[in-house]
Protein backbone atom coordinates (compact mmCIF):
# COMPACT_ATOMS: atom_id res chain seq x y z
CA UNK A 1 0.00 0.00 0.00
CA UNK A 2 3.04 2.13 0.79
CA UNK A 3 3.76 2.85 -3.33
CA UNK A 4 0.67 2.43 -4.33
CA UNK A 5 0.81 5.87 -5.45
CA UNK A 6 4.32 5.49 -6.73
CA UNK A 7 4.78 6.62 -10.36
CA UNK A 8 4.93 3.53 -13.09
CA UNK A 9 7.24 5.74 -14.94
CA UNK A 10 9.60 8.43 -14.86
CA UNK A 11 10.39 11.78 -16.96
CA UNK A 12 10.85 9.70 -20.22
CA UNK A 13 9.08 6.19 -21.55
CA UNK A 14 12.59 4.32 -20.91
CA UNK A 15 11.40 2.11 -18.60
CA UNK A 16 7.77 1.21 -20.13
CA UNK A 17 7.58 -2.23 -20.31
CA UNK A 18 4.57 -4.11 -21.31
CA UNK A 19 2.92 -4.79 -17.68
CA UNK A 20 3.28 -1.13 -17.46
CA UNK A 21 1.64 -0.38 -20.16
CA UNK A 22 -1.33 -3.01 -19.50
CA UNK A 23 -2.13 -1.77 -16.16
CA UNK A 24 -2.22 1.59 -17.15
CA UNK A 25 -4.16 0.69 -19.87
CA UNK A 26 -6.54 -1.36 -18.21
CA UNK A 27 -7.08 1.58 -15.46
CA UNK A 28 -8.17 3.97 -17.89
CA UNK A 29 -10.61 1.27 -19.67
CA UNK A 30 -12.40 0.66 -16.36
CA UNK A 31 -12.35 4.57 -15.05
CA UNK A 32 -13.63 5.21 -18.81
CA UNK A 33 -15.86 2.71 -18.42
CA UNK A 34 -16.95 4.30 -15.51
CA UNK A 35 -17.46 7.89 -16.65
CA UNK A 36 -19.33 6.76 -19.66
CA UNK A 37 -22.23 4.72 -16.40
CA UNK A 38 -21.96 8.10 -14.70
CA UNK A 39 -23.64 10.15 -17.78
CA UNK A 40 -25.87 7.64 -18.95
CA UNK A 41 -27.51 7.18 -15.78
CA UNK A 42 -27.32 11.37 -14.79
CA UNK A 43 -28.42 12.29 -18.24
CA UNK A 44 -29.39 11.27 -21.82
CA UNK A 45 -27.31 10.98 -24.32
CA UNK A 46 -26.29 9.11 -28.15
CA UNK A 47 -24.86 5.96 -27.75
CA UNK A 48 -21.88 7.35 -29.78
CA UNK A 49 -21.14 9.82 -26.82
CA UNK A 50 -21.46 7.06 -24.18
CA UNK A 51 -18.75 5.02 -26.16
CA UNK A 52 -16.56 7.68 -26.87
CA UNK A 53 -16.11 9.13 -23.07
CA UNK A 54 -15.63 5.09 -22.58
CA UNK A 55 -12.80 4.65 -24.66
CA UNK A 56 -11.10 8.32 -24.24
CA UNK A 57 -9.12 7.42 -21.28
CA UNK A 58 -7.38 4.81 -22.92
CA UNK A 59 -6.59 7.12 -26.24
CA UNK A 60 -5.16 9.80 -24.06
CA UNK A 61 -3.45 7.33 -22.09
CA UNK A 62 -1.74 5.24 -24.92
CA UNK A 63 -0.52 9.18 -26.40
CA UNK A 64 0.92 10.02 -23.59
CA UNK A 65 2.77 7.04 -22.96
CA UNK A 66 3.73 7.12 -26.73
CA UNK A 67 5.50 10.71 -26.37
CA UNK A 68 8.20 9.24 -24.32
CA UNK A 69 6.61 10.97 -21.03
CA UNK A 70 6.40 14.67 -22.78
CA UNK A 71 3.28 16.20 -20.96
CA UNK A 72 3.59 19.31 -23.41
CA UNK A 73 3.63 17.03 -26.40
CA UNK A 74 0.86 14.65 -25.50
CA UNK A 75 -1.49 17.10 -24.71
CA UNK A 76 -1.00 18.49 -28.08
CA UNK A 77 -1.36 15.36 -29.64
CA UNK A 78 -4.63 14.99 -27.54
CA UNK A 79 -5.86 17.90 -27.90
CA UNK A 80 -5.48 17.52 -32.17
CA UNK A 81 -7.64 14.25 -31.70
CA UNK A 82 -10.45 16.00 -29.68
CA UNK A 83 -10.75 18.55 -31.96
CA UNK A 84 -11.42 16.78 -34.86
CA UNK A 85 -14.90 16.00 -33.31
CA UNK A 86 -15.85 18.62 -30.97
CA UNK A 87 -14.13 21.92 -33.36
CA UNK A 88 -17.85 22.48 -34.26
CA UNK A 89 -20.26 19.94 -32.49
CA UNK A 90 -21.22 22.36 -29.43
CA UNK A 91 -22.64 19.84 -26.53
CA UNK A 92 -24.01 20.91 -22.85
CA UNK A 93 -22.47 22.04 -20.04
CA UNK A 94 -22.55 18.56 -18.57
CA UNK A 95 -20.97 17.07 -21.62
CA UNK A 96 -18.14 18.85 -21.66
CA UNK A 97 -17.20 18.28 -18.34
CA UNK A 98 -17.50 14.40 -18.63
CA UNK A 99 -15.06 14.93 -21.63
CA UNK A 100 -12.54 16.79 -19.66
CA UNK A 101 -12.75 14.14 -16.76
CA UNK A 102 -12.41 11.36 -18.87
CA UNK A 103 -9.31 13.22 -20.79
CA UNK A 104 -7.96 13.90 -17.45
CA UNK A 105 -8.17 10.30 -16.16
CA UNK A 106 -6.35 9.29 -19.06
CA UNK A 107 -3.87 11.61 -19.06
CA UNK A 108 -3.31 10.24 -15.43
CA UNK A 109 -2.88 7.05 -16.77
CA UNK A 110 -0.54 7.66 -19.29
CA UNK A 111 1.49 9.74 -16.77
CA UNK A 112 2.23 6.47 -15.30
CA UNK A 113 -0.30 6.92 -12.07
CA UNK A 114 -3.28 4.79 -12.47
CA UNK A 115 -3.82 5.00 -8.60
CA UNK A 116 -4.57 8.51 -8.60
CA UNK A 117 -5.98 8.33 -11.50
CA UNK A 118 -8.55 5.77 -9.98
CA UNK A 119 -9.27 8.17 -7.30
CA UNK A 120 -9.53 11.12 -9.09
CA UNK A 121 -12.55 9.62 -11.46
CA UNK A 122 -13.97 7.83 -8.17
CA UNK A 123 -14.21 10.99 -6.11
CA UNK A 124 -15.31 13.64 -9.47
CA UNK A 125 -18.00 10.76 -10.27
CA UNK A 126 -19.41 10.46 -6.73
CA UNK A 127 -19.18 14.46 -6.96
CA UNK A 128 -21.18 15.11 -10.18
CA UNK A 129 -24.13 12.25 -9.20
CA UNK A 130 -24.24 14.16 -6.20
CA UNK A 131 -24.72 17.29 -7.72
CA UNK A 132 -26.86 16.17 -10.71
CA UNK A 133 -29.61 14.94 -8.08
CA UNK A 134 -29.76 18.18 -5.92
CA UNK A 135 -32.17 20.56 -6.81
CA UNK A 136 -30.35 23.99 -7.09
CA UNK A 137 -32.00 27.01 -7.08
CA UNK A 138 -33.03 28.76 -10.02
CA UNK A 139 -35.34 30.90 -9.23
CA UNK A 140 -33.50 33.94 -10.50
CA UNK A 141 -33.88 32.72 -14.04
CA UNK A 142 -36.84 30.95 -13.55
CA UNK A 143 -38.72 33.95 -15.91
CA UNK A 144 -36.20 34.97 -17.93
CA UNK A 145 -37.22 33.95 -21.83
CA UNK A 146 -36.25 33.82 -25.09
CA UNK A 147 -38.52 35.19 -27.73
CA UNK A 148 -38.27 35.22 -32.06
CA UNK A 149 -40.66 36.81 -33.68
CA UNK A 150 -40.87 36.76 -37.60
CA UNK A 151 -43.31 39.33 -39.57
CA UNK A 152 -42.91 40.78 -43.04
CA UNK A 153 -40.00 43.13 -44.19
CA UNK A 154 -42.60 45.96 -45.06
CA UNK A 155 -43.88 46.15 -42.02
CA UNK A 156 -42.31 48.45 -39.63
CA UNK A 157 -41.28 47.26 -36.25
CA UNK A 158 -40.34 49.88 -34.37
CA UNK A 159 -42.34 50.26 -31.41
CA UNK A 160 -44.75 47.51 -32.69
CA UNK A 161 -44.94 45.28 -30.15
CA UNK A 162 -43.89 47.45 -26.95
CA UNK A 163 -47.30 47.53 -25.30
CA UNK A 164 -47.44 44.18 -25.59
CA UNK A 165 -44.24 43.17 -23.73
CA UNK A 166 -45.37 46.01 -21.27
CA UNK A 167 -48.28 43.91 -20.35
CA UNK A 168 -46.55 40.78 -19.61
CA UNK A 169 -43.21 41.14 -19.10
CA UNK A 170 -40.27 43.55 -18.20
CA UNK A 171 -36.48 44.25 -19.02
CA UNK A 172 -37.39 43.56 -22.37
CA UNK A 173 -33.75 43.94 -24.88
CA UNK A 174 -33.72 43.25 -28.49
CA UNK A 175 -31.03 41.01 -29.10
CA UNK A 176 -30.57 40.63 -32.64
CA UNK A 177 -32.86 41.46 -36.21
CA UNK A 178 -31.91 39.53 -39.31
CA UNK A 179 -33.60 38.95 -42.52
CA UNK A 180 -34.32 35.08 -43.71
CA UNK A 181 -36.48 34.17 -46.87
CA UNK A 182 -34.09 36.25 -48.99
CA UNK A 183 -35.42 39.05 -47.49
CA UNK A 184 -39.00 39.14 -47.34
CA UNK A 185 -39.33 38.66 -44.00
CA UNK A 186 -37.28 39.78 -40.58
CA UNK A 187 -36.27 37.84 -37.61
CA UNK A 188 -36.77 39.86 -34.19
CA UNK A 189 -35.40 37.72 -31.05
CA UNK A 190 -35.10 39.37 -27.75
CA UNK A 191 -34.66 38.42 -24.04
CA UNK A 192 -37.25 39.04 -21.60
CA UNK A 193 -38.21 38.72 -18.21
CA UNK A 194 -41.74 37.56 -17.86
CA UNK A 195 -44.05 38.83 -15.05
CA UNK A 196 -46.21 35.99 -14.63
CA UNK A 197 -45.57 32.41 -15.78
CA UNK A 198 -48.50 30.73 -17.21
CA UNK A 199 -49.75 33.33 -19.71
CA UNK A 200 -47.09 32.20 -22.43
CA UNK A 201 -49.91 31.31 -24.80
CA UNK A 202 -51.93 34.37 -24.50
CA UNK A 203 -49.27 36.59 -24.66
CA UNK A 204 -48.03 34.42 -28.13
CA UNK A 205 -51.32 34.91 -29.59
CA UNK A 206 -51.26 39.01 -29.10
CA UNK A 207 -48.12 38.91 -30.76
CA UNK A 208 -49.77 36.52 -33.75
CA UNK A 209 -52.32 39.47 -34.40
CA UNK A 210 -49.42 42.25 -34.97
CA UNK A 211 -47.02 39.78 -36.99
CA UNK A 212 -49.84 38.58 -39.65
CA UNK A 213 -49.84 35.24 -37.79
CA UNK A 214 -46.08 34.25 -39.10
CA UNK A 215 -43.43 31.67 -36.89
CA UNK A 216 -43.61 32.92 -33.06
CA UNK A 217 -41.03 31.27 -30.23
CA UNK A 218 -40.70 31.55 -26.70
CA UNK A 219 -38.23 29.43 -25.17
CA UNK A 220 -35.98 29.29 -22.05
CA UNK A 221 -32.50 29.29 -23.79
CA UNK A 222 -31.39 31.18 -26.94
CA UNK A 223 -30.60 29.02 -30.04
CA UNK A 224 -26.91 30.63 -29.07
CA UNK A 225 -26.60 29.32 -25.83
CA UNK A 226 -29.00 26.48 -25.67
CA UNK A 227 -25.31 24.14 -26.01
CA UNK A 228 -24.01 25.50 -22.83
Amino acid sequence: MEGIFDGLLTTTNADLTMDIFLICFATALILGALVAVLYRITSNSTKGFIVTLAIIPAVVCVIIMMVSGSLGAGLAVAGAFSLIRFRSAQGSALEIGAIFLAMASGLACGMGYPAFAAVFTVVMCIVTFIYTKIELPEVRFAKVRYMSITLPETLEYGGLFDDIFEKYADDVKMISVKTITLGSLNKLSYSLKLKKTGQEKSFIDEIRERNGNLEVSLSTLSPETAGL
